[in-house]
């Protein structure tokens, strides 16, 4: 008997000109979806001010509280750049920005609560490490809630102290404490670092409106004291940073409560919410 023909599989091709067709469109349309990835200029800053967050919280281990003030420092000044190059360059993400806020939970929530409790706060027992709680938490708050409202909030004010600022707060105090010229012991203080660590971190949770500076035009002429100013605040800087930085935090710290108050007495509306719709642009978190 003769066999039967064999039954052709369903959806099977055959012949060597309809596979190459068929290779040529997957090929052309995998060329034409775009490749996922990730920004790598902005996000090298953003690892950066990461990895100073880090380190200042190993040297706070290492009872080396110098180092680690500075880590946080220069955290702010990395975090602050890695915006402004990815506006600058056009490579804006939401991977960018999410990645920016977690950078700033380390760098400007746990190490500076770390490095006060390490330096004073542990003398206190549960107090102690209470308040740093209340200090990282309103960190981990101030920055989901600057998620969140990212685009109903005006944006020539922060709502909240910003989390740089609160670091600056906390560690510029342990810093300026800890120089040579001061050098207080920390149990002599533990009690102003805890009203400290407890100031900062309920601010950064408050409505309490601070000036952002997003509206200063750099490329705006300016009057010539103005450089002359900014030439002598450099000089006063340098000639010694601690005493010249924390005090600057402080007045900033505190400038909200008196905006907060004048416009509450004036009668002016003390909410930030936005009245008119503007660009959104969530390159930064603080």
């Amino acid at each position: 008997m003769a066999p039967l023909p064999r039954r052709r599989k369903t959806g099977a091709v055959k012949g060597p000109g309809f596979a190459r067709f068929t290779r040529g469109r997957k090929t052309e349309a995998a060329a034409a979806r775009p490749r996922r990835g990730i920004y790598l200029l902005p996000n090298a800053f953003t690892t950066a001010a990461l990895f100073g967050g880090f380190y200042a919280i190993v040297m706070a281990m290492n009872q080396r509280f110098d180092h680690a003030c500075w880590a946080v420092f220069i955290a702010m000044v990395l975090d602050s750049l890695d915006g402004r190059v990815a506006r600058l360059t056009n490579t804006q993400s939401e991977f960018g920005a999410q990645y920016d806020s977690l950078s700033d939970m380390v760098s400007f929530g746990a190490a500076p609560a770390l490095v006060i409790y390490e330096w004073s706060l542990r003398g206190l027992g549960k107090l102690g490490w209470i308040a740093a709680f209340v200090y990282c938490a309103g960190a981990a708050l101030r920055l989901a809630r600057f998620n969140t409202n990212i685009e109903v909030v005006d944006k020539r004010f922060f709502q909240g102290l910003p989390s740089p600022a609160a670091a600056a707060l906390v560690v510029g105090f342990v810093m300026m404490m800890t120089d040579p010229d001061i050098n207080v012991s920390a149990r002599r203080v533990d009690w102003i670092s805890w009203g400290i660590a407890l100031f900062a971190g309920l601010t950064m949770v408050t409505n309490v409106p601070f000036y952002s500076f997003k509206d200063v035009n750099f490329r705006k002429s300016v009057p010539f004291i103005v450089v002359f100013l900014i030439a002598l605040a450099l000089a006063l800087l340098a000639i010694d940073p601690p005493k010249v930085l924390w005090p600057l935090f402080v007045l900033y710290g505190l400038s909200g409560y008196a905006v907060y108050f004048w416009r509450l007495a004036k009668g002016k509306p003390v909410s930030i919410v936005q009245t008119a719709q503007e660009s959104n642009d969530p390159s930064e978190r603080r």
